[in-house]
């Protein structure tokens, strides 16, 4: 599950110590954002005072009534009568000191201000700011970006009518004039930035959005949080610099409101307010310490619900479903954190809290433009986070039931690391996948069958079931598997989940293991709940037909896999299917997604068609991630990572989990990379094409979802332009296509250049892609035509009064100047407002103008907003008519046409990766041969001159020079060769380099070396290393035998086999007795090529006859007096002399005595055993020369005289091999009667 929220606690805490005080203004000035009148008491006004009163005690504060120029005030027009609101710092002595400094060099107003006071506050309200901030500052107003009482508590009828009318004033700093401030000001910013930052406190009453009227001073303070944090303004510290824990805050103390309440007073009514915050309970009211606790629900008791404000109940009623995850909620133009998520904000990026919260609740926030960023800090960090928005603005509320109500918010989508599909979310241009699993046991049929027989039930039954959220893109299989869980093993390792959906107590102990070892990092696990959300086959077959279902018309449209899957009742795979649906249900994306239709069965292995690399072998090649730190660094989807579009990328993964096996494919595929490598005309065209191209996949998964952008529609418009272009140039070359490239090209649909031509004009291109809105051509939409014609009405009707006005006062700079929200107000210059009628209404002021609204401007400004607002529920819906429109030939034409461009992309990426390999690189020869006779085909082969690693110098900045190696196997030498040496010497760099040589020959890529000859491999299997595996509870000897066993269960004469040190986890007799009958079953039986590497000196004695193995070994030179081993990582013939332990152990720094001992004990322990033998074969009688029979064909002769003979059954000579045909049994034959002559 997600990682657990610290416990809410109620007690506001700041920091220790002083900050710097450009910290406190941004700390401050992003409180301002969030400031909210309380919904319970009005606002109470203090009485005018020529004194100021105040105790020096830190512990207690009192009222005060301070007057003078410097104080917080409001203005009433309409009574020409200054009121003042006064709060109440924390550090009341020093402050009042302060005070009164300030009373007697407090500068006067500026000329033309009409002595109105530096700060006022909307309808009388007043807030307690820090002293950074405070009023005698210039620079700084105190702005009110509250929301609506409407918005938040509907009952609070506080607010009067008369009150709401009152004239609201803003003293607003035009950006253009330069202010030169007093050396008294200077003086007093001083001693104001030198203040500790009090505690944030609101009296104000908020509005959602009719009072956001922005400061441009603050703008550029808070909309920092929306940028990364390291752009930041001069001299000024960012808000938040990098998540990362803060330090532990302190009690803060108490504040005094504007009305006399400390703030103390707020955090204890808090504490009494959320008391089952106290100690949490899910919705069944189970606490957090019982095993069935689910973190996702909250219980709230019916009695908090009834003491909510209406605001309350809709945060609360989503919440309480979202427990577990970080809500972000709507607010007007900024989305708010509460309680508990205000919290964790606080501690984990230093998010500032507003103390006494509005709606009751602690909060902090951000601006709606960040919220990409701040959401995915916490989804790196292991969060769920979901998104409330807002269904209308409040504009719209008011157009529709007029200032009653609350503004519409619903849950949009929730959003994980595994399931993300934000285009600026998403990191990486790979697939990220959300996987749901279902086993069962294997005789889970034969309850279905009773006459079914229980003996060939197979050991375990799995349904798994996963997405890729930002293509839509869905797989599903059910399979049977072994006790080891081996096809779980590959599966995983190929599709490595982000995100993994589970039932609970439902997956054994060792699949619950694997699960976990191959996911990818810092995974989420989700336990569900059996049947009611983990779906059963029932269950999702009533969730896909129910009446409100919205995800096909009935099941004949139904995916075809899908479809299969239930009228086969492959219940496992279609229960897992159904978890997943749940899910996505959960997360408000099942509508979305799984409509696209967009589904296909999982085929992990391909083995018809594909070179087959299991879970174990991805791992031990390091096919896609490295066993250094997991990452794909130094692997070889590195080395072929080289694809230019996203679509491309993600193709290339698929391309290397499962390699071609088919002759032709692979030589189409090299036909196509020759061409690329050599016509530089045709390769110019994709990738001039391809580099224009943006992810077209996953939008036009976002078209389907309606959630793109407009811009971005315009894109994928021209993206099928640019590949219309392409596939018209292709056609105009001199020379053909060839190969896999031919074929890719003609998969492009003719309907391609059919649809795309209707959507060449059919909106405004220019204004879709610079101002990202749709202006539809004249005529195809009347209701957007006569929007646009109103607007434009309006417009002119404004611009004739302002040209009335400018005549009227003989003022040309008279102009329109929007103000936050209120739009179209008459900017006049303060030197012609002399003149202006005592019916106009001030809205803001500043040293050089001052903006009017006069009644016909008023009404017309109204107007013009809501016509706005229409026009842009118009764009929106016309937005959505489009996608839908354009995404109806997302099966027919879109898909196959992104599909064919993503796999000439990797054959671009082919051509690249062939190229990085330098001069001495070839094009492998294939070679595929058959009985003459049978027409079976016979036992591969593999030949390799000049062989070096690919990956070698991979990534290093620094080339390191290789020691190549021919390598050969089949044909005309022995299939399998028997590699020793000494350690270190490099026999492990040999078996992989050979595994990945044949893996980019089947690829269709050049290999690096001087010629290469193979037959096409069908498997390639490894038992590498002596590694234990701790997550899924095996030891060393445990894995090495499971491994190979599956070697000895699956492989063929066609597979590549790579054994080191098989063996050695157990005690040296019982690892050489295994190690040599596993080795002559497949040298002799099985016929695979491979090399077997080992430190048993003796094992090749067994083997001197054999026909089908070669002594190898790693050519060194060795000091035996100073026990120095040179490694010359040559391949050579021959038997090692021995593993040269005491050698390594000398150069590692071990001290020489330890190593002389070790060396006598070795030499004794070598002697003894030779003197035992000799005992034994004096005692037993026998005279003359002795020559021994290897075991493995006394097995055999036994087998063929008194067994089943040349079968693969039981008692046969071939148990077990998968594949033992006449020529096979020809072949054993043959190297059974070559051992016997050699004895």
């Amino acid at each position: 599950m997600a990682p657990r929220t610290p416990q809410a606690s109620k007690v506001l805490n700041t920091k220790n110590g002083t900050s710097s005080s450009s910290k406190k203004m941004k700390q401050s000035s992003l409180l301002s954002f969030f400031s909210k009148k309380s919904s319970t008491t009005p606002t109470k006004k203090a009485p005018l005072s020529q004194g100021t009163q105040g105790s020096s005690s830190k512990k207690s504060v009192s009222k005060a009534t301070p007057s003078g120029p410097d104080m917080d005030s409001s203005i009433d027009l309409s009574n020409d009568t200054l009121k003042t609101e006064t709060p109440i710092p924390e550090d009341v002595s020093s402050i009042n000191d302060l005070r009164k400094s300030q009373s007697s060099t407090q500068p006067t107003s500026p000329p033309g201000s009409d002595k109105v006071p530096a700060k006022a506050i909307l309808d009388d309200k007043t807030a307690v700011d820090s002293p950074g901030n405070a009023s005698s500052r210039r620079g700084k107003r105190s702005v009110n970006y509250a929301e609506s009482d409407d918005d938040e508590d509907n009952d609070d009828s506080v607010v009067s009518s008369s009150r709401r009318k009152k004239t609201k004033l803003f003293i607003d700093d035009d950006e253009d004039d330069e202010y030169i401030p007093t050396k008294k000001e200077i003086t007093q910013d001083k001693l104001d930035e030198s203040m500790e930052d009090s505690n944030f406190v609101d009296n104000g009453d908020g509005d959602d959005d009719d009072d956001f009227i922005v400061d441009d001073d603050d703008d550029d303070e808070i909309l920092a949080l929306s940028k990364q944090p390291k752009v930041t303004a001069p001299k000024k510290k960012p808000i938040v610099k990098k998540p990362k824990p803060s330090t532990p805050r302190q009690p803060s103390k108490p504040v005094v409101k504007a009305g006399g309440k400390l703030g103390n007073n707020f955090a204890k009514h808090n504490e009494e307010r959320y008391y089952w915050l106290v100690d949490e309970k899910d919705a069944m009211k189970r606490p957090t310490s019982d095993p069935e606790y689910d973190p996702r629900t909250l219980y709230i008791p019916s009695s908090a619900w009834q003491k909510f404000t209406a605001f309350e109940k809709q945060y609360w009623e989503i919440k309480s479903k979202m427990w577990d995850c970080i809500v972000f909620f709507k607010k007007g133009k900024f989305f708010e954190l509460y309680e508990k998520d205000a919290l964790l904000a606080n501690s984990l990026f230093d998010w500032k809290l507003a103390g006494n919260g509005r709606a009751n609740m602690q909060l902090a926030g951000i601006p709606e433009m960040s919220f990409s960023y701040w959401a995915t800090q916490f989804i790196d960090h292991g969060y769920k986070v979901a998104k409330v928005d807002q269904k209308e603005s409040m504009l719209s509320k008011e157009m529709r039931e007029g200032s009653k109500g609350i503004v519409k918010r619903e849950l949009e989508y929730v959003l994980t690391a595994g399931t993300l599909t934000e285009g600026d979310m998403l990191h990486s241009d790979l697939a990220t996948y959300c996987l749901a699993i279902r086993e069962e046991p294997g005789n889970f049929y034969a309850y279905d069958d009773p006459t079914g027989e229980e003996s060939n039930c197979p050991d375990r039954i799995f349904g798994i079931s996963f997405i890729d959220t930002s293509t839509g893109e869905v797989q599903l299989v059910e399979f049977e598997d072994d006790n080891d869980c081996s096809k779980l093993d590959t599966i995983l390792s190929q599709v490595k989940p982000k995100e993994i959906i589970i039932e609970k107590n439902n997956l054994s102990n060792l699949a619950n293991k694997i699960v976990k070892f191959n996911a990818s990092s810092r995974p989420i696990f989700n336990e569900i709940k059996p049947e009611t959300e983990f779906y059963d086959y029932e269950k999702t077959y009533d969730m896909l037909t129910s009446d409100g279902s919205e995800y096909f018309k009935d099941i004949d449209n139904w995916p075809a896999v899908l479809r299969e899957y239930y009228q086969k009742e492959k219940k496992v795979g279609f229960s897992a299917f159904g978890a997943l649906l749940y899910y996505l249900k959960w997360l408000q994306l099942d509508k979305s997604l799984l409509s696209m239709g967009n589904m296909k069965e999982y085929d992990p292995v391909r083995s018809q068609s594909s070179l087959i690399l299991d879970g174990v072998t991805l791992q031990n090649l390091e096919i896609f991630s490295n066993t250094f730190d997991n990452t794909d660094k130094g692997t070889l989807f590195q080395l072929f990572n080289r694809s230019i579009t996203p679509m491309g990328k993600r193709m290339m993964k698929k391309w290397l989990m499962h390699p071609l096996l088919n002759m032709d494919d692979i030589n189409k595929r090299l036909d196509s990379v020759d061409q690329m490598m050599t016509n530089l005309e045709v390769r110019d065209l994709f990738e001039s094409c391809f580099s224009k191209l943006p992810d077209l996949e996953r939008l036009l998964s976002k078209i389907h979802t309606c959630s793109i952008k407009v811009k971005d529609f315009d894109r994928v418009i021209q993206g099928f332009e640019e590949i219309e272009e392409m596939v018209l140039g292709i056609k105009q070359l001199d020379s053909d296509l060839q190969g896999a490239l031919d074929i890719f090209v003609k998969q492009i649909p003719e309907s391609l250049f059919t649809n795309i031509d209707t959507w060449k004009q059919s909106f405004d291109r220019v204004k879709a892609a610079e101002e990202n809105i749709i202006v539809p051509s004249r005529g195809i939409e009347p209701d957007f035509d006569n929007s646009l014609d109103e607007i434009q009405s309006l417009e002119n009707e404004l611009n004739e009064l302002l040209k009335q006005y400018r005549k009227q006062f003989r003022c040309p700079n008279i102009a329109f100047k929007d103000s936050g929200k209120e739009i179209y107000t008459i900017e006049i210059p303060v030197n012609a407002t002399k003149n202006v009628p005592s019916d106009w209404v001030q809205m803001a002021a500043n040293k050089s103008t001052k903006k009017y609204y006069s009644e016909e401007v008023r009404i017309l400004a109204r107007s013009m907003a809501e016509a706005r607002e229409t026009h842009k529920a118009l764009e929106e819906d016309l937005k959505n008519r489009l996608c839908k429109k354009f995404d109806a030939a997302f099966m027919d034409t879109w898909t196959p046409t992104v599909h064919a461009i993503s796999n000439i992309d990797c054959l671009l990426s082919l051509t690249k990766t062939s190229e990085s390999l330098g001069t001495v690189a070839c094009r492998p020869q294939f070679v595929d041969e058959e009985d003459a006779s049978t027409g079976e085909k016979l036992n591969g082969f593999v030949k390799f001159k000049q062989l070096r690693h690919p990956c070698f110098n991979l990534g290093a900045t620094v080339m390191k020079d290789f020691i190549s190696n021919d390598v050969e196997l089949g044909r005309h030498q022995p299939q399998l060769g028997l590699l020793t040496g000494a350690n270190a010497a490099g026999k492990s760099t040999v078996l992989r380099m050979t595994c990945i040589a044949v893996i980019m020959a089947q690829m269709g890529c050049y290999v690096p070396c001087e010629a290469a000859s193979l037959a096409p491999v069908d498997r390639i299997m490894t038992r590498l290393g002596a590694n234990d595996n701790i997550m899924q509870g095996k030891s060393t000897f445990f894995v090495e035998l499971s491994e190979t066993k599956k070697i000895l269960d699956l492989a063929t004469r066609r597979s590549l086999l790579v054994v080191d040190e098989l063996g050695r986890g157990g005690s040296s007799s019982d690892g050489f007795a295994i190690a040599e009958a596993v080795l002559h079953h497949v040298a002799t039986h099985i016929q695979s090529l491979g090399f077997f590497a080992t430190h048993y000196a003796n094992l090749g004695l067994s083997f001197v006859g054999h026909p089908q193995v070669r002594p190898l070994r790693m050519a060194i030179l060795v000091d035996e007096e100073t026990r120095n081993v040179t490694f010359l990582y040559r391949l050579e013939e021959g038997r090692s002399e021995g593993s040269f332990g005491m050698h390594v152990a000398t150069m590692c720094g071990i001290s020489r005595e330890i190593v002389d001992n070790a060396q006598l004990a070795a030499d004794k322990f070598e002697h003894t055993t030779r003197l035992i033998k000799e005992k034994q074969l004096a005692s037993s009688g026998i005279e003359g020369e002795v020559v021994e029979i290897p075991l493995g064909l006394q097995s055999d002769f036994a087998r063929l005289v008194y067994g089943d003979g040349l079968r693969n059954s039981a008692l046969g000579t071939g148990e077990g091999v998968m594949i033992y045909d006449n020529n096979v049994q020809r072949n054993a034959l043959l190297n059974i009667f070559r051992m016997v002559d050699s004895l």
